[in-house]
Parts: structure tokens; sequence; C-alpha cells
């Protein structure tokens, strides 16, 4: 019996030192909440053990009679389902510092299964708990980093899955980030194969270093199915080495294309007009030298015509003469007018009042016997600052070469109207005739080209026209062209005066 009492001693004295020995302050619990020991740890970390042992764990560590409710303390959990439990409590000092506990309740249970102490551990985590809002003001912050980002930025694992996308990346893509992450993968918003590309350049160490790729040019897929230009730099994300995810940066380039477009067209326009001043000052000079030597040529073979009997057979060749120095002449007048060294009055007019006058001078009925003319002329005050003969030119010969499109046959469109804020009136002539072919379109405004048979045309008008439009501070252009007929747009200055009384039409507007 002496043996036995011996072991069970030295059974007891083993587990004492082990419960002794545990780093974390804890304490043994009778079911109503008596403290029965407590080990060295928590007596050195809270007070002495006389004060400890007999008091409840409530009156320990909150100076309170009544027990914790049930929702702060797990005890009663742990009683009615004998199972293990634990709570994290926040507490606050004397000093006012801030502490965090995480309290973990076992149970130890008798030979019949029932609760006969609980073990409750009190573990220290307020460091942990620190580090883990230090992590998460970090990762507040790199997020406002990347959402404020003007520029899309996405991320992705190796499985092409998203894993993020900022602000910039959902408008981009128009897939909200929730979308993304759930519905799709980074296939999805490329077209067929530029994914695999993108991560064969990525891995290709001559192409831009490892794992890194630098400004390319590529091809995107919105939601819409639509398809965007964009600039990408991608990396490869390492962990020891090891790839584990992907980031991507993209610039819609869309209004980057727009501008280098225009600025192109702007370059283009500007050769076209410094061509058109140096032919010009061309055609000035020659049209001067011709003047003299035509009326010349014309006073001669009148008197000439005059002085022939009229069954003499060189009055046919005088008449030939006088018929080609006065084609001559009306070349002349074309290249004078063209160099715009005929004088020239502006008025202030109203823009479709001289639409229809311009239309009236064009009186032989034989040119619109089989064309259906649909006028668009809003009942609106629209003003421009013009020479009416110069735009009459401009007007009749958009009219006369929609026409001959036509082959005399089918619809001429006449419409105007204004951009107020822009300060623009615009004319549009339309025909339904066959279109101007593709490598015509760059020189149809070149002098003295032109389409049709030799005798026919000088090709002067439409260089004219674009000559008068552009010294009126306007533009003159193809708005559209193809199988179903052209349409021509000239756009002109909207003049506004600077008294607005000065003109107005019955409903107040200028």
């Amino acid at each position: 019996m002496t043996s036995e009492n011996n072991k069970l001693a030295e059974g007891m004295d083993w587990r004492i030192r082990v419960f002794d020995s545990l780093s974390f302050p804890t304490l043994i619990l009778q079911p109503d909440r008596t403290i029965k020991d407590a080990n060295r740890v928590f007596l050195e970390t809270y007070r002495d053990h006389e004060v400890v042992i007999g008091k409840t764990c409530h009156e320990v560590f909150y100076n309170r009679k009544d027990p914790c409710p049930i929702s702060e303390c797990p005890l009663p959990q742990v009683l009615s389902r004998k199972k293990g439990n634990s709570i994290l409590r926040r507490i606050i000092t004397k000093s006012g510092d801030e502490r965090w506990e995480d309290r973990v309740f076992s149970p130890i249970l008798d030979g019949k299964g029932e609760v006969l102490y609980i073990m409750e551990s009190v573990r220290d985590v307020t460091l942990i708990k620190i580090l883990e809002k230090e992590l998460k003001k970090t990762k507040e912050f790199f997020e406002n980093v990347l959402q404020s980002s003007v520029s899309p930025i996405v991320t992705a694992n190796l499985k092409g899955k998203f894993l993020f996308m900022n602000r910039a990346a959902e408008d981009l893509f128009g897939y909200s980030m929730e979308e993304a992450v759930m519905n799709i993968s980074v296939e999805d918003v490329y077209p067929p194969g530029v994914a695999r590309e993108v991560m064969r350049k990525l891995r290709d160490e001559t192409y831009g270093g490892k794992g890194k790729l630098p400004i390319t040019m590529i091809s995107i897929i919105n939601s819409k199915g639509e398809e965007i230009p964009a600039e990408i730099t991608a990396a490869i994300i390492y962990e020891d080495d090891k790839e584990v995810a992907t980031m991507g940066i993209y610039n819609d380039i869309r209004e980057k294309m727009a501008v280098e477009k225009q600025l192109k067209e702007t370059q283009a326009q500007l050769a076209q007009s410094e061509k058109m001043a140096s032919l010009g000052q061309l055609a000035a000079g020659v049209a001067h030298e011709i003047n003299n030597p035509l009326g010349g040529i014309m006073l001669y073979a009148n008197l000439a015509l005059e002085n022939v009997d009229k069954d003499n057979p060189i009055r046919e060749d005088l008449q030939y003469i006088i018929e080609d120095t006065n084609r001559c002449r009306d070349i002349v007048k074309s290249l004078l007018a063209y160099s715009r060294q005929t004088s020239s009055s502006k008025k202030i007019i109203q823009f479709n009042e001289i639409v229809n006058q311009s239309l009236s001078l064009m009186r032989d009925p034989k040119l619109f016997e089989n064309i259906t003319v649909e006028k668009q002329l809003p009942d609106q005050m629209m003003l421009v600052s013009l020479d009416k003969e110069q735009f009459s030119q401009v007007f009749i010969n958009l009219v006369m070469n929609a026409i001959a499109a036509m082959d005399g046959e089918g619809t001429l469109t006449l419409t105007t109207y204004r951009d107020k804020v822009a300060r623009k009136v615009y004319l549009e002539v339309g025909d339904t005739g066959y279109g101007i072919p593709e490598e015509n379109l760059s020189r149809i405004f070149d002098p003295f080209f032109t389409t049709k048979e030799p005798g026919k045309g000088t090709g002067l008008g439409l260089s004219t026209a674009y000559g008068i439009i552009k010294e009126s501070g306007g533009d003159i252009s193809v708005k559209e062209t193809g199988p179903e007929g052209t349409r021509f747009l000239v756009e002109l200055p909207l003049y506004v005066p600077s008294d607005y009384s000065e003109v107005r039409n019955p409903h107040g507007e200028i």
C-alpha cells in the first residue's frame, strides 16, 4: 500500500511540475469558477498565491462579484459541451495601454467523463495584434496607392485567375473586381493567343530581363467585346525565386492614337496648303503672262474673220482659233480665281439665303431633268462673312461635280446646320453617285487633277473651291464616299455680332 501511495505521489508530483512549468499564465478552476490553483508564471504575472486561491476568476481578473456575461466568457460552453474553447479579450491597463489576451479554456474530466476542473491559460497576444494592425495598415496603404493610380493595374495567379483589379482597370475592362475574380480569366480579356505570348515574353530573359516585360503594344477585349488598343508593362512576382503570380500595368492609347491621327491629318493639310500656295503663285504668273498674247490672238483672229468671205474655207479655221482662244481665256480666269488674284468683297450674309441664291443661278433645266433635289435648310439664323460671287463658284462646282458623279440621274442632297458652341456653320452636298476611288481621295483638291475626259475639265474646280474656303477661314473635305454616293462637307466660321441685338430671328436667337 505504501508503494502504491508513493507511485501516486510521484505521478501527482510530475503533473504539478508540468503544470508549474507551463510558459503561459494558467489557472485551475472549479466548475463554480473558484480558483483551485495557479502556476508559477501566473503568480509572477498577476498577484500573490494567497490572494488568488479560493477566489473566483471574475474577482481576480475584473474585480467583480458577478460572473462575466456568456458573450464574454466561453466557460459555460466548456462545461456543457465538455470541449475546449477560447476567447480574445481586449484589456486597457491602469496606465491606459491596450493589451490583448487569448484565453483558452480546457476541461479536465473525471473517470465518468464529467468536468472536474477547467484549465484556463492566458496568452498575451498584444505584439501579434500590433503586428496585425500594422500589416493591415500597410495593406490598406498599398491598396490605396494601387486604387489611386490612373493606370489600370491587375494581378493574376499562374493559372490566369485574377487576384486584384484596381478601379482604373475596372473602367478599362468593364468588369468589377468581384466579377473578374469570380467569373473570368486573363485569357478572356485578350484576343486568342495574346495571353500566352505575353507569358512567353515575360519568361524570355533576352526580351526584357528575367520576369519583366517592357512597354509593349497589345489589344485587349472589354466586357462589351470591344477591342481596345493599349500598352502594357508586366512582371512575374516571385517568392524564394519561385513564380507565384503576374502583374500587368496598362495604358489605354485610344486618345493618344486619336491625337496622333489628328496631328498627321493637320500635317497633311499644312503640306497641302503649302503646295497649293506655291502652285497659286505659279498659276498667277502664268495667267498674267498668257493673258496679253491671248488678247492679241483674239483680236487678229476676229479681224481676219471679218475680212474673209463666207465661202472661204479659212473661215472655219479662224472660228476654231477663236473658240480655242476663248477656252484658253476661261482657263486663265480659272487660274486667276485659283490664285485669288481677283478682288474679294465680303459681306455678312444669311447662309441659307446664299445657298438658295447659288442654286438659282444654275438655270439650265436639263441639268436637273432626272435629278431629285432634297434641301434640308433649317429656319435658323446662320450668319457668315463671305464673298457671294466666290461662294457661289464653290457651291456650283460642288453641285456640278455631284451631278456628273450621278451621270445626270439620282438624288442631290443639300444640308445646312450650325454649332453655336464651336461657332461653325456647315454645308453638306451629297449625291447618290459611284463614289470617289480611294486612290484619288488624297488628290482631289490638287490643281489640274481631274478624272474627266480631256477637254471636259481643267482640274481647277475643287482646288479653287479649297482655296476660297480656306481663305474664308473654313475647311472643305470629303465626309464620306462609297458605292452609295459621296458627301462633301464645307465648314465656315459662324459670324456672331458683338452686339447680339444687331441680328436676331423672330425667336430671339442669333
